[in-house]
């Protein structure tokens, strides 16, 4: 792997909704773990690689908070190098260096794909109204929620974690998800899932 993002009641309804499908839709597509790795990381370097400067901190700043919740220390990279380019390989390693961290990990945004879905209509009652001429009026409309076509846009994304020092790959995993650049919801759910499995695979403790 490569190393190195209608009615208003109606409308916040299905805004939520949306939310709450994308995050509950990333989704692993593989993982490896070297087997001869058999303890766990004690300072991790942190490093998004993603085009936005904003969408790298809140992605690093959620990772880095993810992992020190579970007990291991973490750098986010865009404190200790504010422009990352793609010949920073020897500025990434003197940090790491420096630093005293003995992990890097990295995420990259692998390609990205539509997916077109029809949502058929949807009929819902007319609202309570306080008095009963216009309750009556309105009772003999057909309310609903015209059918639609939805796009959503999913990220295929890249998680490795390398041994500082050896530059060994430890741990690899691919995931599907509907990760936006700046929606601080969906990164904190794909890093949800990044993180779990870590944890699973004995990388971080419970």
């Amino acid at each position: 792997m490569t190393a190195y993002f209608f009615r208003k009641p109606l409308g916040y309804l299905m805004a939520l909704a949306l939310l709450l499908s994308a995050c509950a839709t990333t989704r692993l597509n593989s993982v490896w773990k070297d087997p001869s790795y058999n303890t766990r990381p004690s300072k991790i370097m942190v490093i998004g690689v993603v085009k936005s400067p904003l969408a790298r901190r809140v992605f690093e700043d959620e990772f880095v908070a993810q992992l020190e919740a579970r007990g291991t220390a973490a750098i986010a990279s865009y404190t200790v190098l504010p422009e990352l380019q793609p010949d920073n390989r020897k500025a990434i390693a003197a940090q790491v260096k420096e630093l005293g961290a003995d992990a890097i990990l990295i995420t990259r945004l692998v390609s990205k794909k539509i997916v077109r879905t029809y949502v058929p209509a949807t009929p819902y009652f007319p609202p309570y109204y306080n008095s009963w001429p216009d309750y009556y009026g309105y009772g003999y409309q057909y309310m609903y929620s015209p059918g639609y076509m939805a796009e959503n846009e999913y990220a295929i994304m890249e998680t490795n974690l390398y041994q500082a020092g050896t530059d060994k790959l430890i741990w690899a995993a691919s995931a599907e998800t509907g990760l936006s650049d700046l929606n601080e919801g969906l990164t904190r759910g794909y890093i949800k899932v990044m993180v779990r499995n870590m944890i699973r695979l004995g990388l971080l403790d419970k």
